[in-house]
């Protein structure tokens, strides 16, 4: 592969959930190595589908990749086990934190070293270094954390396996803005020590504003695929992600926005 690009690659995924919902639509995108990529879109357009296709985990849903494939360097990974797709590099961050309550903050990490013990010690340094919080909690119940401390312990969990492709599903959902600060500011820091990162997420701002490149999706189908900073300018982006009227107007109200004035231009 020496000279190859590296790449996490979804192509013309189709996936199908109880054997008769279609869910995604034919996408494709990809994450090059140490990069930032966002993934945007409403509840319900498939974003989550998209991370369970990638991570092997579409079996416990009743889901099942009917068409395309995922790809890690050139080579197929849809059909491993999550083990294997994790042994690939690739790990996820799920939604809603997902620690395991009842264990301390060190047995949680400790558990995310499950496939790379080798590397344990070494990676929970890097895990405290990165998250202090977590270091001067290490013997505290995780179920007693507040909420920000939890999804910093999802992550840390997630990077206890050293991957290089980490897929965060919401890591904002449901935090303070100043949280919702601090969780950027880590995944900027986790990139810049070499993680790849598939950021899905519907606060577009935030994601936007640290990506080098975004994809929209809509219904299971991929409506927009550009750099952050031309998405971040975008009629359509600003008026039915940011909360902005087009070209950077003022702020809607949710109502104005959840109802929308005009069709978006990828539907028309």
């Amino acid at each position: 592969m020496e000279g190859a690009v590296q790449l996490l690659e979804v192509a013309n995924l189709e996936v199908v959930y109880h054997d008769v919902v279609l869910v995604l639509r034919g996408i494709s995108f990809s994450v090059p190595d140490g990069q930032i990529v966002a993934l945007l879109g409403a509840n319900g357009a498939g974003k989550t589908t998209v991370l369970r296709a990638i991570s092997g985990l579409l079996d416990v849903h009743h889901g099942d990749i009917t068409k395309g494939e995922v790809r890690v360097d050139g080579k197929a990974t849809h059909r491993l086990t999550p083990a294997a797709i994790v042994d690939r590099g690739v790990t996820q961050v799920m939604e809603g934190r997902r620690v395991f309550a009842e264990f301390t903050v060190e047995e949680n990490l400790r558990v995310g070293a499950h496939t790379n013990p080798d590397e344990r010690e070494e990676n929970l340094a890097r895990v405290f270094d990165l998250f202090p919080v977590l270091k001067d909690r290490r013997k505290h119940t995780a179920g007693y954390l507040s909420g920000g401390e939890q999804q910093m312990l999802a992550m840390g969990r997630g990077l206890m396996s050293d991957p290089r492709f980490l897929l965060l599903d919401e890591p904002s959902l449901g935090l303070a803005p100043l949280l919702v600060q601090q969780i950027r500011d880590l995944i900027v820091e986790i990139n810049r020590q070499g993680t790849a990162i598939l950021l899905v997420e519907q606060n577009a701002t935030m994601a936007l504003s640290i990506a080098q490149h975004g994809y929209v999706m809509e219904t299971g189908k991929i409506v927009m695929d550009k750099p952050a900073d031309e998405l971040m300018r975008d009629e359509d982006v600003q008026e039915f992600y940011l909360g902005l009227g087009g070209a950077g107007g003022e702020r809607k109200s949710f109502r104005e926005v959840k109802h929308y004035k005009r069709r978006k231009r990828w539907l028309s």
